[in-house]
């Protein structure tokens, strides 16, 4: 965090950090521990979004039996198989990517990166619209019980609900959840007490009940033929596809988990299955069992809630408060939107199919880049759709059943490929295919059925940021050919036998060089300092930062191996220029902020080596084009902002891939 020279903070950095929180201790040892989530939390934050599916899930599936409402028995059943089915496998997905990453590292490791993009798009997709069936589902609830002439502010209270999670997730995803828990527990109690007196005060009605769903069955076959009965159930069963959205969380959000993560994450995945499942059911069975109808205006789990309380003494405030936790838990079940789409963005940027930016962490060790985009596309889906909750679901729902389907499928075809040395490879297959089957049902018919209705927009919408991930990989692989070719360029580095072992002199003229790891773009600046300022400057010091990004986030091991890395990449800086004949020494530093910590190290060397100069390299394109600023980040400018604000000389090298030539060492000197 930038701050004035006398070191206090300005009033913006104090109003950011009274928002956004103060900056983490990346030197903390037990920074991961504290940071991790155990089951409980994680069943909050992660499982939260698969429960709060059955506010709008059996709903979409009921209403869509029409007067066939008796088959709501079988959805009941096929619901909570369903639930079961997708639980196990992304149980066994846990353990096979104990890192997380869930559907896009699947696919890109089972199937190929074509089906990683696919899946990996799909997912952020999802995720946007988790955020927006959530919220708009979370104020549908709480406008149940308001008059109607409130229920034009819906879309902006939608929209301030949204504007507050951001804000939440910035500061911290612990922080975040501990906030939301109260609701969470609020909708476990209110809810089992509503399942419970719904079913066992309607017990007496359960012959009933089973007499009208044998007549209307034996009707309907008779009538309509056993695939026409199919179809109707078929349909239903695709149109509450949204009840099982969610369910992936906890497999992409693993790197949230204290350690042991894979005990844990099982441990989360069951605690969020059986909960949905016995949620999603009873609901059905009391949708029956009261036959509840929709009222314009009201959710179907409202009709309940009245109907069931209406005449308990406090029955309305009963009713009300149920509801209320139930809009509240959506809320919570958005969480989940701002919680793994920066992580599927995050592992998608480290394999360059996304701006590296995104890849980022900030001073709060959260993925700030991230959580920004997808806050401003839930908003851009709310408005757009009107906040209509029949249209979201569709949507949702098509991008949820792509990355089940590749999941599965991924998974299958791993059992089948090692099923000479996987135990119960059987056992586990059949799981995988009864899970693809039903996934690839849902998604058929959700697309043939709702096309029209949202679910073509889901798919241009895909489609289209898949064209674009393309796009920037093939940007990036271009890049990476060029600088491969400048690295075996440069690479070829004079020899020399002898070292100059002599300590650097503080009263002579030093060249200060940021570098990354040791690579032809760093060597290629070192070579420019010393051809273009020949005798000039007598030492080296070079400068790297450890910077922490989702590819290194991932324990206490992977931090000790990036400094570990930089740390070997300063050495080889150090012995090349030893070997040019210039006393040389390294510093280093770790942070989230290159730009930050790259200027306070740089100041500090600065202090100590009064006649020095701060080197850093820049790529340099032949035409600049919009995208390259966001492509590529432009550190050395704002680092070179920073010093020569507080008086100190950068000098910014352009790097042109395709004139590097090695150094040459003549009678005269180098050249």
């Amino acid at each position: 965090m930038n701050s004035n020279s006398d070191g206090k903070l300005s009033f913006t950095e104090k109003v950011s950090r009274k928002i956004f929180g103060a900056p983490r201790d990346i030197q903390d040892p037990r920074i991961f521990h504290k940071l991790a989530l155990i089951p409980l939390l994680a069943w909050i934050g992660l499982g939260a979004d698969g429960l709060s599916s059955s506010s709008y899930g059996p709903e979409e599936a009921f209403k869509a039996l029409g007067s066939h409402v008796y088959l709501a028995i079988f959805l009941a059943i096929a619901t909570a198989l369903t639930v079961s089915v997708i639980s196990y496998a992304y149980a066994n997905i846990i353990e096979h990517f104990p890192h997380g990453g869930g559907g896009y590292i699947v696919a890109t490791h089972m199937l190929g990166e074509k089906a990683g993009v696919v899946s990996g798009c799909a997912l952020i997709v999802d995720y946007v619209l988790t955020i927006s069936v959530s919220i708009v589902s979370c104020v549908d609830a709480l406008f149940s019980f308001m008059p109607s002439e409130y229920h034009k502010y819906k879309i902006l209270t939608a929209a301030g609900l949204i504007v507050l999670l951001m804000l939440l997730n910035i500061r911290g995803l612990k922080e975040s959840i501990l906030v939301l828990a109260p609701i969470f527990i609020i909708f476990l109690i209110t809810h089992i007490l509503l399942l419970g007196y719904g079913i066992f005060s309607h017990a007496g009605q359960v012959k009933q009940v089973a007499d009208n769903f044998q007549s209307n069955l034996s009707s309907d076959l008779s009538t309509m033929g056993f695939f026409g009965v199919l179809f109707i159930f078929l349909r239903a069963y695709s149109m509450g596809g949204g009840t099982y959205t969610g369910i992936e969380a906890v497999s992409n959000g693993l790197q949230a988990l204290r350690e042991p993560k894979v005990q844990f994450g099982k441990r989360t995945m069951l605690y969020m299955a059986a909960s949905l499942a016995l949620t999603a059911g009873g609901l059905f069975l009391c949708y029956l069992l009261v036959e509840a109808k929709p009222l314009s205006g009201k959710t179907l789990n409202a009709v309940l809630a009245e109907s069931l309380y209406q005449n308990w003494q406090f029955g309305y405030w009963i009713a009300l408060v149920t509801i209320l936790s139930e809009g509240a838990l959506l809320l919570v079940g958005a969480q989940t939107g701002f919680i793994d789409a920066p992580r599927v963005m995050a592992n998608m940027a480290v394999d360059s199919w996304l701006p590296h930016r995104f890849a980022s962490f900030s001073e709060r060790l959260t993925m700030r880049n991230g959580i920004l985009m997808i806050g401003v596309l839930a908003l851009a889906v709310l408005f757009y759709t009107h906040g209509s909750i029949s249209t979201l679901v569709v949507m949702y729902s098509i991008n949820v059943f792509i990355t089940f389907s590749l999941s599965e499928f991924g998974m299958a075809r791993f059992y089948i490929k090692n099923r000479k040395i996987v135990p119960k490879w059987k056992r586990q297959l059949c799981i995988q295919l009864t899970g693809l089957i039903f996934c690839l049902t849902i998604l058929t018919i959700t697309i043939c059925e709702k096309f029209r209705e949202g679910g073509w927009l889901t798919l241009l919408i895909t489609s289209l940021l898949i064209l674009l991930c393309y796009i920037i990989n093939s940007h990036y692989s271009k890049v990476k050919t060029q600088l491969k070719k400048l690295d075996e360029v440069l690479m070829k580095m004079p020899k020399s036998d002898s070292i100059n072992t002599s300590p650097v002199n503080k009263n002579d003229m030093t060249a200060i060089l940021l570098v990354g790891g040791f690579n032809g773009v760093g060597v290629h600046s070192l070579f420019s300092i010393i051809r273009s300022f020949p005798g000039m400057y007598k030492n080296f010091v070079f400068v790297s930062v450890a910077v922490i990004d989702q590819g290194v986030f991932k324990g206490e091991e992977g931090l000790v191996e990036l400094k570990k890395a930089v740390e070997d990449s300063l050495k080889k800086y150090v012995e090349l220029a030893r070997r040019l004949g210039f006393p040389a020494e390294y510093r280093i530093a770790t942070g989230t902020e290159l730009v930050e910590q790259a200027s306070e190290l740089t100041l500090e060397i600065s202090k100590e080596f009064h006649k020095s100069t701060v080197f850093s390299g820049q790529l340099s394109f032949r035409l600049e084009k919009f995208y390259h600023r966001l492509l590529h980040n432009e550190a050395a400018f704002a680092i070179q902002r920073r010093l020569q604000w507080n008086g100190v000389t950068n000098v910014i090298l352009p790097i042109r891939l395709d004139t590097a030539r090695p150094l040459v060492r003549d009678k005269k000197g180098f050249k």
